[in-house]
């Protein structure tokens, strides 16, 4: 459970924002659309392959 104290002098947007912060950092959205659908494991593979391949060019683009 993510929760914000609230200061005596902090304003609702202020610890509105810190809450969405922390949620943010949490990643508590994007693990909530992980489980709602269901990805195949191939897909699931091929996403891993390209997500390594642009992680590589993006390193081999650095050392040059």
């Amino acid at each position: 459970m993510i929760g914000v104290i609230v200061q005596d002098n902090e304003s609702i947007d202020r610890a509105l924002r810190r809450f969405k912060k922390k949620y943010e950092r949490a990643g508590i959205l994007k693990e909530y659309r992980r489980r709602t659908s269901y990805t195949k494991p191939s897909v699931l593979k091929r996403m891993a392959q390209q997500k390594a391949e642009r992680r590589q060019h993006r390193i081999s683009r650095e050392m040059q």
